[in-house]
């Protein structure tokens, strides 16, 4: 007379079934269906898009020594050269369009300050030398 029925399982929104154990290779009840066995997914490349290949690395290099600067990196380089950081990373936005690559560009050219006042200081240091 209104005995309620009792469930061990819930199934729905509140809780995932926990599934039995599988008898031997008989397919039946919740895990019924092909045995299947579970593929790895192939790893994507999209760690390593967008990163600097030695190939690439070297053609730019080769075209940076032949060609040398363009006239807005030359005053680029001139205005950190007197310390203009500022209006150097103005200029390089004005120029290339977003605050991003000013940025980008900007720390570039600092470094090839830095690398252009080593190879300076080494040249000085063999010329001591000999």
């Amino acid at each position: 007379l209104g005995a309620k029925p009792t469930t061990s399982l819930k199934i729905g929104i509140m809780r995932a079934p926990t599934l039995p154990p599988r008898r031997g290779n008989v397919a039946y009840g919740l895990i019924k269906g092909k045995k299947t066995t579970t593929l790895k997914p192939k790893a994507s490349n999209n760690s390593t898009k967008g990163k600097l290949g030695k190939k690439t690395k070297f053609v730019r290099d080769v075209i940076r020594e032949v060609v040398g600067f363009a006239p807005y990196e030359r005053r680029c380089l001139e205005l950190l050269r007197i310390s203009l950081d500022k209006r150097c990373l103005k200029f390089c936005k004005k120029r290339l369009g977003t605050h991003t690559r000013a940025k980008s560009k900007r720390e570039e050219m600092s470094n090839v300050l830095v690398a252009q006042r080593k190879a300076v200081a080494a040249a000085a240091a063999a010329a001591k030398k000999e």
